[in-house]
């Protein structure tokens, strides 16, 4: 699975922005999804997960109730749809995918990773 998140940017304290991650492969419908970020100087930490067939979603208490995990699975694609964005939520964001999912909030637990997409949020 290769991965390409994009849709980044820099927008002000609650604002939104709708991040994308496109997927190539025929094991995307099959994968567990994940996004995480890392900002600067910091320990690369878990945003969302959602199940393969999106019935199922997980939350960093940070995000919870602003942030939106969905998936497409036609168009191979998982997105996080952010609102309300705090200062705090700057970082690169990362997706990521697994088959497993036993250990969706640990970036150890996924197999594949995009490249990363710069979210800023200035106050």
């Amino acid at each position: 699975v290769q991965l390409q998140a994009s849709g980044g940017g820099s927008v002000q304290t609650g604002g939104s922005l709708r991040l994308s991650c496109a997927a190539s492969g025929r094991t995307f419908s099959s994968s567990f999804m994940g996004w995480f970020r890392q900002a600067p100087g910091k320990e690369r930490e878990f945003v969302s997960a959602i199940s393969w067939s999106g019935g199922s979603t997980f939350y960093s208490d940070s995000v919870k109730g602003r942030f939106t995990i969905f998936r497409v699975n036609a168009k191979n694609t998982v997105y996080l749809q952010m609102n309300s964005l705090k200062p705090e939520d700057t970082a690169v964001y990362y997706c990521a995918a697994t088959a497993s999912g036993r250990r969706l909030v640990d970036a150890g637990g996924y197999d594949y990773w995009g490249q990363g997409t710069l979210v800023t949020v200035s106050s």
